[in-house]
C-alpha cells in the first residue's frame, strides 16, 4: 500500500518533434536543445558526440541526451527518423540507463517508429493518445531490447569467443585473451571451461580443426598449405591433431562420404534435388509431400531449434552440418562438425544450390537441374509472349492477420521467378520504397490498394478473424474496385503459403508451374 503523501519515481516521455535524419543538419539550434532518438532504417550515418565518433548502420538507434555536443558529419542515401522528447518527473535521468547506441533492433521496433511518423502526420483530433501510446510501446520494445542484449554483452567470454572466431588463424595465447578480456589468466581459464566445455587450447584447436574440414569439403589443398591456412606451421602436426578430433586422418576425411545434417527446409530441398537424402533434415510440409522420408530422418520442427534437436544431432554423428550464418547455435554445434553456412540474404537460391552442389561434389547433377528449369523458363516465356506480350508489372502479397507483406526476389514467395525469370517489373511504388535493398515492405491491409500494379498476385491471406474483416472491407472499396488488375481481372489469390514459402530448387519450380497456371487460365 502507497503512503499517502508518497511519490511515484516514474518518469514520463513526451515526443515533441519528429523530423528526417537530414533536417538535422539544417535544425536551429533552439530546435535541438530538447534530447532525442535517432532511429536508423537503412543505411549508413557518422556522427559526433563528445568528441568520439560513432557510426550507425541500419535497424540502429542512438540517444542524444548532451545535444551541444552531437554533431552529424554524413548521412548521405541514409533513411531514418528523429524522435526529440521530453522528460518530467520528480527525478529526471538518462533514458535507458545512459545507453548511447543500440544495434541490431528489431523489425518490430522498426515497424513502431515508422507507425509514430505516420500518426505523427494525422490531426491530434483523430486520436490525441494514439501517439503517446505508440511511444511507450517503441520505449518498452528498445528496453527490452536493451535488457536482453545487456546480459549478452555483459559476459566477457562472449567477446573472446567472437574474437577467437575471427582470429583463430594467429597466434593468439590464453595471456592475450585474458587480457582482452581484462580478467587475470587463472581467472580467464577457470571461466572459460565453465562456459564452453574446453581447455582454451582445446577449444582453439578446435576452431582450427573444423576450419580446415570445411576447406577439405572443397578440395584437397597439400597439408602443408592448410596448416598454413588455419594456423598451423606444418601439416603433419595438422594431421596429428585432425585425427585426434575427427577420428580419420584429412586425406580419408575429405574421400569418405559425409553424413550431411542440414537445418532448415530450403537446404534440404537442393539436396533433394541433387538426389541426396540427408541423415537429418529439416522438412516443410510442402517437401514431406514431394519426399516420404522416416521420421527418424526429420528434425523436429518446420523450423529449426538447437534445444528440442541438439541430441538428436549429435546421436547422428555428422561429418558435416549445413546451415544459413548462424550465432548461438553455430556456437553450441562446433563441438559436433563443421557448420557450412550460406549467407542467405546475400545469396539467390540459385548460388546456394550451386554451393551445395559442389560441397557434395555433384556439379554435373545441378547442371543438369538447371539446365531443365532454365528451358522450362524459356517454354513460359514464349507462351506469355503470345498471350500476354509486354509483361508489365507485377506485385506479389503475403497477407496476414495485422498486416500485409510485399516481397522481393531476395525472399523468393514467387517475386523472384516473376521479376527475374518471366520478365515483370516492380511497380513505381514499391521501387521508392526501396524493396530492392531490404527484401520486403511491411503495411497495414488496407494500404494495399496504394500499391497498383498490372497484375497482383496474393499468396497468402489471413487465417483469423481480424484480418479477413480488414481484407473483405479493402475488396469492396471502390479503391481496390478501381484498381486497373481489379477491372482486367489480372488479381490471383493463390493462398498457397506453404508452397511458396520455400526459396529452394524445388519450390521454385513447383511455384513457376503455380504462377504459369494461373496467368493462362
Amino acid at each position: 500500500m502507497y503512503n499517502d503523501n508518497q511519490l511515484l519515481s516514474h518518469v514520463f516521455y513526451q515526443p515533441i518533434q519528429i523530423m528526417k535524419l537530414e533536417e538535422l543538419f539544417c535544425a536551429k539550434k533552439d530546435q535541438s536543445a530538447y534530447p532525442f532518438i535517432i532511429v536508423l532504417y537503412e543505411g549508413n550515418a557518422l556522427c559526433t558526440l563528445q568528441g568520439r565518433k560513432l557510426q550507425l548502420s541500419s535497424n540502429s538507434v542512438m540517444f542524444v541526451d548532451d545535444v551541444d555536443d552531437f554533431h552529424l558529419l554524413k548521412a548521405s542515401g541514409s533513411i531514418g527518423v528523429v524522435i526529440q522528447y521530453r522528460a518530467y518527473g520528480p527525478k529526471l535521468v538518462s533514458l535507458l540507463q545512459d545507453t548511447t547506441l543500440m544495434e541490431h533492433c528489431s523489425y518490430r521496433l522498426m515497424d513502431l517508429v515508422k507507425e509514430i511518423e505516420r500518426e505523427a502526420k494525422i490531426t491530434v483530433e483523430s486520436n490525441p493518445f494514439r501517439l503517446q501510446k505508440l511511444f511507450g510501446e517503441m520505449l518498452e520494445e528498445l528496453y527490452h531490447h536493451l535488457r536482453t542484449h545487456k546480459q549478452q554483452e555483459d559476459l566477457w567470454i562472449d567477446r573472446v569467443l567472437n574474437y577467437m572466431n575471427l582470429h583463430f588463424n594467429e597466434d593468439l595465447t590464453r595471456e592475450q585473451m585474458a587480457e582482452k578480456a581484462q580478467v587475470s589468466p587463472e581467472h580467464f581459464s577457470r571461466t572459460f571451461h565453465k562456459h564452453t566445455g574446453y581447455t582454451y587450447s582445446e577449444y582453439l584447436t578446435l576452431l582450427r580443426i573444423r576450419e580446415s574440414q570445411k576447406k577439405l569439403l572443397l578440395g584437397m589443398p597439400k597439408l602443408d598449405d592448410l596448416a598454413q591456412v588455419v594456423g598451423y606451421r606444418e601439416g603433419t602436426y595438422l594431421s596429428r591433431k585432425f585425427k585426434e578430433i575427427v577420428g580419420v586422418s584429412p586425406t580419408v576425411y575429405y574421400q569418405k562420404s559425409k553424413r550431411l545434417i542440414v537445418l532448415n527446409a530450403n537446404h534440404t530441398a537442393c539436396l533433394l534435388a541433387l538426389g541426396i537424402t540427408p541423415v537429418l533434415g529439416v522438412y516443410s510440409p510442402f517437401l514431406e509431400n514431394i519426399k516420404s522420408v522416416p521420421s527418424s530422418q526429420k528434425l523436429k520442427g518446420y523450423e529449426y531449434d538447437i534445444t528440442s534437436n541438439y541430441k538428436e544431432i549429435a546421436v547422428a554423428c555428422p561429418d558435416v552440418i549445413i546451415n544459413y550464418s548462424g550465432g548461438k547455435e553455430k556456437q553450441s554445434l562446433l563441438s559436433l562438425a563443421p557448420i557450412f553456412e550460406l549467407p542467405c540474404r546475400q545469396l539467390s537460391w540459385r548460388e546456394q544450390f550451386e554451393l551445395i552442389a559442389n560441397l557434395v561434389d555433384r556439379r554435373e547433377v545441378y547442371n543438369h537441374w538447371l539446365q531443365q528449369y532454365d528451358d522450362q523458363v524459356a517454354q513460359c516465356n514464349q507462351l506469355l509472349d503470345r498471350q500476354l506480350g509486354a509483361r508489365g508489372t507485377a506485385i506479389v502479397w503475403e497477407i496476414g492477420s495485422q498486416a500485409a507483406y510485399c516481397l522481393n526476389s531476395s525472399h523468393g514467395r514467387g517475386s523472384h521467378i516473376l521479376y527475374e525469370d518471366l520478365g515483370f517489373s516492380r511497380p513505381d511504388e514499391i521501387v521508392t520504397h526501396n524493396i530492392e535493398k531490404t527484401g520486403y515492405l511491411t503495411v497495414d491491409i488496407e494500404e494495399i490498394v496504394h500499391f497498383p500494379a498490372d497484375y497482383i498476385f496474393v499468396t497468402a491471406l489471413p487465417t483469423k478473424d481480424f484480418g479477413k474483416e480488414c481484407l473483405l472491407t479493402v475488396l469492396h472499396s471502390e479503391k481496390w474496385q478501381s484498381l486497373a488488375a481489379v477491372q482486367k481481372k489480372q488479381v490471383y489469390f493463390i493462398n498457397q503459403y506453404e508452397l511458396f514459402y520455400g526459396y529452394d530448387p524445388l519450390s521454385t519450380a513447383a511455384q513457376l508451374q503455380k504462377l504459369m497456371e494461373v496467368l493462362t487460365s
